[in-house]
């Protein structure tokens, strides 16, 4: 396949991660809203959906050894547990777009990581955009407010930001000696691994309805963690950090639409730096890449 071809695949992958991703966040808020957002379970049936996926799809290529004998798959198996955990737990308390747009600067620590990771070049525009998202995390987060702070739930989605990040360094490490079945296996195993347990000492009674909502959590996230996955192949960071940017704009107008929620002018202020900043740093930083490679 010619270099090309590659790489509209590449984008068409991108683009179906990030259509499901937005729908995937948009229907755990809508457990929430049923009250029914078990997150540990939410977490559990992610995994569980992910690994029944693999094992249909790409049961020839799946190298299970690998999740405990490699080193750098544990990490990604581990750091990516917590962070579905994480993600989840911050979309049913803050809400889906503000959840979303703070953990979106992932694209900013992920340039960073793989300066740092990768020996990739920080470019000035990694600079700028991180000057701009950062400063639209505080207003997003009234961190600039004499009257109210941050809550605890915040800060979680930033942490929850930089675990994205650092996944998506390794993901791309990875690509070099693992297939995507695996490296995507690791996430579902050890999300298992960490939120199995309390999934089942929290269980309650749930109605069919919410049991459906759960298994399409669990799908949507399995189909944009493997087409995403596997993009990361052929595309580097900055693009495809780039085209994710549509799901945190999809996820606050989604969240807008179909649970009332609302953002203060500030706060709309705020979302837009961090909207900006992130898609100047991806589009800057793919441009120089592209340009250095013709």
């Amino acid at each position: 396949m010619s270099a090309h071809l590659t790489h509209r695949r590449a984008v068409g992958l991108m683009l179906v991660s990030a259509a499901s991703f937005t729908a995937n966040v948009l229907l755990v808020r809508l457990l929430g809203d049923l009250g029914d957002a078990n997150v540990w379970l939410i977490a559990s049936t992610r995994g569980l959906v992910g690994l029944a996926m693999i094992c249909a799809v790409y049961w020839r290529e799946f190298q299970p050894t690998h999740l405990w004998r490699r080193r750098k798959v544990v990490e990604r198996g581990v750091v990516g547990g917590i962070g579905v955990y994480v993600t989840y737990l911050t979309v049913v308390k803050i809400g889906a777009g503000r959840a979303t747009f703070i953990g979106n600067t992932y694209v900013i620590w992920g340039a960073l990581l793989a300066a740092w990771m990768l020996r990739e070049k920080l470019r000035s525009a990694v600079l700028i955009g991180g000057v701009a998202a950062l400063t639209g995390i505080g207003l997003l987060t009234n961190l600039f407010s004499t009257t109210s702070h941050p809550g605890v739930y915040d800060l979680l989605a930033v942490v929850a930001a930089l675990l994205s990040a650092w996944v998506v360094v390794t993901i791309r490490q990875l690509h070099a000696t693992e297939h995507t079945s695996t490296i995507f296996a690791a996430q579902c195993v050890y999300v298992l691994l960490i939120c199995g347990g309390p999934a089942a000492l929290d269980y309650h009674s749930m109605s069919a309805t919410a049991w459906g909502v759960m298994l399409l959590v669990g799908v949507t996230a399995g189909v944009g963690q493997l087409a995403m996955t596997r993009s990361f192949r052929d595309l580097p960071v900055a693009e495809g950090s780039l085209i994710q940017m549509l799901v945190p704009l999809g996820i606050a107008l989604g969240g807008m639409a179909f649970f009332h929620e609302h953002f203060s002018t500030q706060e709309l202020v705020g979302a837009a730096l961090i909207l900006g900043g992130t898609a100047f740093t991806a589009v800057r930083s793919a441009t120089t890449a592209n340009a250095e490679t013709e």
